[in-house]
């Protein structure tokens, strides 16, 4: 098999941005209705945009994680939610095509699928546990019978709902950890709509999924027993930071427009002409100027093998200030603007709810500051 060209990153940051002024045209309305657009979802899958991180060999684009982050970093000016499902499966086959926990023949099949237009999630968080990131045992399980596998459980926070065309759900498999990718039209698969009163990304189509005696082929299950990571994975972090700090680079852009725009009667001028507006602008500049650059500089060093190993303080850095500028920035724009902020006449609101998302994916708060600290301590003079 010969590999297919490889598609350019200038390319993917363009195709991005022409998604990104797609989404926004449908952002505010989808946020209003709290459904993911269908309109995003055919684009994402047709423009081949959703598979920029499987390999090229299989149909994908073969983009690093440096470039990975920077077009979503774009995409999610458009829209945070619409960028949030991309970034789901664009995380997930980054991932497993650095560390191939999956057969070689596992692993092409699915990518093939992805590249066919399949919109593929990890399917992990339940009801009992919260975040999987914490530790703790699945109640969806699997049964082996015959050449199947019987699943039943309950799924929350499953980004992209009834678009998705595949999920790869986290689960018991008879007293294991394991992982089975189940076809989204399978029998016995339901669907519970609890996203649409959420703060944040309210069109992400984040619902519950019930897998009531589902039966998967054997031959889906692609992970089982403990994971042994040889390396950490920086794509979920990574990913995640860039469609928060997309949406607050949206923020800073709707506010200097409203800036310049807003003429009061008795200042008979733009308020982008007053000194105390520009010191507010400049500051929330520079918080992501810097953010941005730890974020870019972060991933660029990414290896993906072994070398990485060490660099999971890093990574949560990166990821802690995309996420805290994100919510600062989302904060200060409200100031700025005053009133008119809190309404939806402007998009900042839905740029100050959509970044408190990011407070809650791990790495985050005190635990990425942990993190960041031990590996400080352990390299003092580095």
């Amino acid at each position: 098999m010969h590999p297919v060209e490889r598609i350019s990153a200038q390319t993917a940051l363009e195709l991005a941005r022409q998604l990104a002024a797609d989404f926004a045209t449908r952002a505010d309305e989808a946020d209003k209705q709290a459904k993911l657009p269908p309109e995003d979802v055919r684009a994402l899958r047709e423009s081949g945009y959703a598979c920029i991180s499987v390999p090229q060999e299989f149909g994908g684009w073969g983009l690093s994680l440096r470039e990975c982050v920077e077009a979503q970093l774009e995409l999610a000016q458009g829209s945070a939610s619409s960028a949030m499902v991309a970034g789901m499966q664009i995380h997930l086959f980054g991932n497993v095509r650095e560390i191939r926990r999956w057969s070689d023949a596992h692993f092409e099949r699915f990518c093939r699928q992805a590249a066919a237009g399949g919109l593929f999630n990890s399917v992990a968080s339940e009801p009992a546990m919260g975040s999987p990131s914490r530790g703790a045992f699945f109640a969806t399980n699997a049964v082996r019978e015959g050449d199947y596998w019987r699943i039943n459980g309950h799924k929350t926070w499953t980004t992209g709902g009834r678009h998705l065309t595949h999920m790869l759900v986290r689960l018991d498999v008879e007293g294991q950890p394991g992982a089975i990718i189940i076809p989204a039209e399978t029998p016995g698969i339901t669907w519970k709509e609890t996203w649409g009163e959420a703060l944040s990304l309210r069109a992400t189509d984040s619902h519950d999924v019930y897998f009531n005696d589902v039966l998967v082929p054997h031959d889906n299950l692609v992970e089982l027993g403990q994971r042994d990571e040889k390396v950490p994975n920086a794509w979920f972090p990574m990913i995640m930071a860039s469609v928060y700090l997309g949406a607050a680079l949206a923020a800073r852009s709707a506010v200097i427009r409203f800036a310049l725009e807003r003429v009061p009667t008795a200042l008979g001028k733009p308020i982008a002409t007053l000194p105390k507006i520009q010191r507010q602008i400049g500051e929330i500049d520079l918080m992501l100027q810097a953010a941005r650059a730890l974020l870019f500089e972060v991933a660029g060093e990414w290896t993906g093998d072994e070398r990485s190993k060490g660099a999971f303080p890093r990574i949560a850095a990166a990821k802690h200030l995309a996420v805290e500028t994100a919510n600062a920035v989302t904060d200060k724009v409200l100031q700025i603007a005053g009133g008119s902020s809190l309404t939806r006449e402007m998009p900042l609101e839905r740029h100050f709810r959509d970044t408190r998302a990011g407070l809650m994916q791990p790495p985050s708060g005190d635990t990425a500051l942990e993190i960041v600290g031990r590996g400080a301590i352990e390299r003092p003079d580095t």
